[in-house]
């Protein structure tokens, strides 16, 4: 696709549900993000996301979907610990899962990892710049890469992802100068979320998109649909049915 400048598509999805949905709207990819710990689990972060949970929903999403990819995250310390624990849990992933790729965060430090994993038979997916998994390193959500010093330290990472085998790789949060200079440096796609216009590919949460999480509006986000007030609106016409005793009528009993 990027030999050809078709540009990528990839969604979030977290149960078979939206998985089908998405699957059937055309998208190219369809992430089982461990964005999953915020948007359904409520945390303030990825970081509780356990592999269990990750098998789980990745086994969902696969059974909602008929044609897209399915790649699944690594969640925290699933592998930053060693390679055996790299190769042992997207192992899961892919066999407990039936998911075709997995991603992991980290660029020169995971490296080894992902040489190990595509050695082994996993295709990979690299993901660079702004690394939720390390938001405490960060200080917090903030653009990644601003500056030569940062900008080439991501440069960095990118390449060493690459060269280590990965297939594509996510940019989050970099200035969109940088993502154009990565995407030109590499022959892998990259799929941007927070990176501008220049990447081969683009990447957003399902529930943001479709402004189900309506309390998030960052820069990058762009809203299609306001389905929050939908299903508000939608209980709330219910919920006054019940009250009034018009639902369930007739049709909807069975004699």
């Amino acid at each position: 696709m990027k030999s050809e400048g078709e540009r990528i598509a990839m969604v979030t999805a977290y149960d078979a549900t939206f998985a089908r949905l998405i699957d059937q709207s055309g998208a190219d990819m369809l992430l089982v993000g461990d964005s999953l710990g915020m948007v359904v689990q409520g945390h303030a972060t990825t970081l509780p996301v356990t592999m269990d949970q990750m098998v789980y929903h990745t086994q969902a999403v696969v059974r909602g979907s008929e044609r897209a990819m399915v790649v699944a995250d690594l969640p925290f310390m699933a592998y930053q610990p060693s390679v055996a624990d790299a190769l042992r849990n997207a192992g899961r992933l892919m066999a407990e899962g039936g998911c075709q790729a997995v991603k992991l965060e980290g660029g020169e430090r995971s490296a080894e990892a992902v040489a190990a994993l595509v050695a082994a038979g996993v295709p990979v997916i690299g993901h660079v710049g702004l690394t939720p998994q390390s938001v405490n390193v960060f200080g917090g959500y903030k653009v990644q890469g601003r500056g030569d010093e940062a900008a080439e330290r991501v440069l960095r990472d990118a390449r060493a992802v690459a060269d280590a085998g990965a297939f594509g790789i996510v940019l989050e949060i970099v200035p969109g100068e940088l993502a154009a200079t990565i995407t030109e440096a590499l022959e892998i796609p990259t799929i941007g979320i927070g990176a501008g216009p220049h990447c081969d590919g683009q990447v957003l949460v399902c529930y943001d998109l479709l402004g189900l999480n309506e309390g998030f509006s960052p820069k990058f986000l762009k809203h299609y649909g306001t389905l929050g007030e939908d299903v508000r609106g939608a209980t709330r016409r219910y919920v006054d049915e019940v009250k009034a005793g018009t639902f369930p009528a007739d049709e909807h009993t069975f004699h």
